[in-house]
């Protein structure tokens, strides 16, 4: 299997954390982990989106169920997260896209 498109999406909570920090380090094709927080207390399946070590915000709720799942299963390297669009002038929630591949586990 070769990587598959899974999902994409724009990172929600953007204005709420560090990533004005880095904004300058975020091109289209940076990598981007995906951290699931299952104690969240606003959404159990949330799952956070960290440049480096500096969380940017999170997978939003309508797209965050499967990969949850998959993560706290074990399968967080079954997934690549690349940034896709860098908008500066934009809306802070709609400044940077995300595209989820699955990747081949080798």
């Amino acid at each position: 299997m070769k990587n598959r498109y899974f999902k994409h999406f724009n990172i929600a909570g953007f204005t709420y954390y560090d990533g004005v920090d880095v904004f300058q380090d975020l091109k289209i094709g940076t990598k981007l982990k995906l951290i699931a927080e299952s104690e969240n207390k606003y959404d159990a399946n949330a799952v956070a989106l960290y440049f480096e070590d500096v969380k940017l915000g999170f997978v939003p709720r309508e797209a965050n169920k499967e990969i949850s799942i998959l993560i706290n299963s074990g399968y967080n390297s079954i997934f690549e997260a690349n940034i896709n669009k860098v908008k500066p002038e934009a809306n802070p929630e709609e400044q940077i896209g995300v595209l989820v591949r699955i990747v081949e586990v080798k």
